[in-house]
Parts: C-alpha cells; structure tokens; sequence
C-alpha cells in the first residue's frame, strides 16, 4: 500500500484548470482547500468510494465555475476557488489517522471531508478534534461517534445507520410480509454490529414473534461466503438480513443467488443500491434494499435532483448512487457553511471556528431532500430514507428499484434527547411517521 508521505499515494490536485491558470497569474489568490478521503482502491473502491470522489470532482468542478443552481451557484466559496486533494482510505484506521494529520499539518488543508468505514471514522474523529480541525464525515453509519462523544470540530452531514434498519423493519410490516424467523450476514466491525443490533431491536418491536437464527459475522473484506452461505440455507428462514456493502455485497449476491438463496428467503439488504449498476440483471428481482438515504433511484423529485443526477450521469456515464449523493450533501452544506461564515467575517477565508459555528444546527437542501443537524449536539445530520424492491428491465438493460416507500426523518431516527439503543428498546417514542 502506497503511503501519503512518500508522494505516491492516490491524491490529485483538483483544482478547475481555468481558475487554476488563472490564480496562478494573479500569483496571490487565496483557496479553500479540502481534503477528500474515500477508499480509492480495495474492495469498496470500485462500487463505492470512486463514486463518492467522482461526485466530489462533479461538485468542484461545478462550484468552481459558478454553474451550480442557487443558492450554490457562487463561484468556489465565496468567490475563493476550491482546491481538492483526493486521499485513498485503504489501509487501516491506524493508517486514516496518520494521513489526516498530514493533510492538516503538512497539505495545510482548511477542512477534510471523508470516510467511509466507521472503524475510520472512530479513530480520526476525536484527533481532528484534539487538533481543533475541521472535519465532516460524509458517510460511515455507526451512531457511536456522536452518542459516545461529543465534539465541536467533527461533523457528520449524513443519517447513521439506526436509520436504515429501522426503515426495512417498517417496511416489512406495512407491507405485510410474513416473518416468523429471520437471519442475518453482516461484517464483524462497528457498522456490522451496529447494523444488526438495530435491525433486532426494531424487529422485537414490529414482529415480537419472529426468532432469530443464523447470525453469520464475516470479517471486513473476506471475499468468499461459502461457508456463510451454506449456513444460512442449512437453517432457512423467512427473511435474511444483511448490511454487506461494497465489494463484500457483490461477492454475496454473486455466490449466493446461484445457490438459491435469494428464492428460499426474502432478502434483505439495508445498503444495497451502490452494488445494482455493476452487478445488473445478477441481482435477483424482488430483493427489498435502502440506499442509507432517498438516493439514486430512490431520490425525491426536485430541481436539484435533476441537475445533480445529469451532471453526474454525464461526467460519469452511469447514474449516481448512495456513495456520491452522500460526498454531494457534505459538500453542499460545506459550501453554505463557509460562505456564512465568511459572509460574517467580512469576506475573509473562515477559521474552523467560524465553519464549526456556521454548520451547527444548519439545514440545506440536498438532491436527497432536505439535511438537518438535529443530533450530537447539532453535528449529527437526520433525512428521509426509502426502500423498495428490485426488478431487472430488460429493455433499459438496468435494474430498476418499484413499490418505493419513503420515510420521514422523524419516523426513523432517534430524536435528540434519546440515543439509538434507548430509542429502539422503548419503541420509537415521539416517531412521527405520517
């Protein structure tokens, strides 16, 4: 694995080439630089963390032109040009923290965004705040980060997972299929657990009689599910119940499915849609998934949706999912936090001060609907999410996602005074699912 300090890391310099050439002549303009971390190689490189980055450079390029819609159509951040510096995630949270030390102390880097794994997440999460940086986790899910600790500098601008369970549980039952029994592959880290703890509590709750079976706990990464697999069929159950993403979910599904799986027991999958462009007609119809979020094919009609999903498409010649619609809302709140913050500082670039006080407690309108910094003390972001079903069209050659029900924010996320566990064991006191 290629290191950040000898030079050869995945990183580019992406700054848009007209304003480039043209700060380069002014000699002295000033930029807002960003570091950029998503796994650029791996196993969740191909149908996840390249994704997020190519949004990230869409939304650069964009910003940096001023052809964003309002209100993000400013150019750069108040006028000041955008500088992205992409770092690959791969490699181990040990790691994660060593690079992020290099960008804020020698790539001298105004804010990061970034991060994908919630072991990642865990461990860099409390060095920006012990080094005073801002920093905004556009992904990872577990709701540890914030429910265990509590931050100023650290931000998370997307809904962690307790979300994306809760919605499969309350789909399940107001659609009315039978569970009596259920079981469950998902990885043995943070967001493994977390997942399928809070997919138990919410079925305690919605089917108190459904039993749980297998309860298969790979390691990130493993690849090979023949003996996980075997398992699950061995014991049958109504429903299988996974939080697999990345090139673990392909692997899954492209093992799995030959094997009859996917016809013996309804699955489901809380974070399944990044993997349906690439796998196509392999992924079985009817299989109930998430996207973490109303993303991809399960985005609310808008403007902005619009604008977003051609821009992408067209950069990247396949349609976004949850990995860039998530860079895409971090970026965006970015973008109104810094211009707030500079609008207050007499046009100056702001501190992490300034940006923490401005992104607090914040909402903006994202191509997924509408953001809002309702938890952790207003750094934790709440959404509405979707689920539905897949279903293979052989006349647009894609897999189309049919039957979409979409929750509110309120219906599936913990209000701000309870943490998730609490939240999951009591009921969903105060969801509002109207």
């Amino acid at each position: 694995m290629r290191n950040v300090s000898t030079r050869k890391n995945f990183r580019t310099l992406a700054l848009t080439t007209a304003l480039a050439s043209a700060s380069l002549l002014a000699g002295a303009q000033e930029t807002f630089k960003i570091g950029v971390v998503s796994f650029l190689s791996g196993q969740a490189a191909e149908s996840f963390g390249i994704p997020a980055v190519n949004g990230a450079k869409v939304l650069v390029d964009a910003f940096n032109k001023g052809q964003a819609p309002a209100p993000y159509n400013k150019k750069g951040f108040g006028g000041m040009p955008i500088e992205a510096l992409y770092i690959d995630e791969n490699g181990g949270a040990t790691k994660q923290v060593q690079e992020l030390r290099n960008l804020y102390d020698r790539e001298k880097v105004d804010a990061v965004v970034g991060y994908v794994g919630s072991g990642d997440c865990l461990a860099v999460a409390p060095v920006a705040e012990e080094m005073k940086k801002f920093l905004i986790l556009y992904d990872c899910g577990t709701p540890r980060i914030f429910e265990d600790g509590k931050y100023n500098y650290v931000f998370r601008t997307a809904a962690h997972a307790t979300m994306d369970n809760v919605a499969l549980a309350r789909y399940l039952k107001s659609r009315n299929v039978p569970v009596k029994s259920y079981n469950m592959i998902n990885q043995d880290y943070a967001w493994g657990q977390d997942s399928r703890k809070d997919f138990m509590f919410s079925m305690e709750k919605l089917y108190p009689d459904a039993k749980p079976g297998e309860d298969q706990l790979p390691k990130f990464g493993a690849g090979q599910y023949g003996t996980e697999i075997s398992a699950l069929m061995a014991k049958p159950a109504d429903l299988v119940h996974s939080s697999l993403w990345g090139g673990d979910l392909q692997a899954f599904i492209m093992q799995s499915a030959p094997r009859g799986l996917f016809k013996r027991s309804q699955v489901v999958l809380s974070a399944g849609d990044h993997v349906l462009p690439s796998l196509g007609e392999k992924v079985p119809d009817g299989t109930i998934l998430g996207a973490r979020g109303a993303y991809g094919l399960m985005a609310p009609k808008s403007a902005l949706n619009d604008w977003w999903w051609e821009s992408y498409s067209k950069a990247n010649n396949v349609y976004p999912v949850q990995a860039p619609y998530r860079m895409a809302q971090a970026l965006l709140g970015l973008k109104l936090a810094a211009e707030k913050a500079m609008a207050a500082n007499g046009g100056k670039k702001p501190t992490a001060e300034q940006l923490a006080a401005a992104l607090k407690n914040s909402e903006w309108d994202s191509p997924a609907g509408k953001i809002r910094m309702t938890l952790g003390g207003g750094n934790q972001a709440i959404q509405e999410t979707a689920i539905g079903r897949t279903r293979w069209d052989a006349g647009k050659k894609m897999v189309m996602i049919e039957d979409i029900q979409r929750f509110p924010a309120e219906c599936v996320n913990p209000p701000a005074n309870m943490k998730s566990d609490d939240w999951l064991k009591a009921g969903f006191p105060g969801a509002k699912c109207n």
